[in-house]
């Protein structure tokens, strides 16, 4: 099986490249996805990078707070899209 991880705090300017480079150690690498705004096109600073299960823990000991382009990462397992979106709703009523 594989698992789905949070890359934040990337460069504007990463390449999937740059990524799959910089997860070489970790392979296979299933999918990289870099976020970007719909409207400009520019980058969001995050993206995610599908590994698998025994690889994705491995990742995330050894470069969570790593540098990349002069930023440090974050790193982490995804949260599924629902229950992100469930907790936005739920800031949202707070207002």
């Amino acid at each position: 099986m594989s698992q789905k991880l949070y890359i934040g705090n990337l460069p504007y300017r990463t390449t999937e490249s740059d990524i799959r480079k910089f997860f070489a150690k970790y392979e296979p690498i299933h999918s990289v996805a870099l976020i970007s705004d719909r409207e400009s096109g520019r980058s969001r600073g995050f993206g995610f990078i599908e590994l698998e299960d025994q690889n994705a823990d491995s990742a995330i000991a050894e470069l969570s707070d790593s540098m990349f382009g002069g930023r440090n990462l974050r790193i982490s397992r995804a949260r599924d899209r629902e229950s992100s979106q469930v907790g936005r709703v739920q800031q949202l009523n707070r207002v």
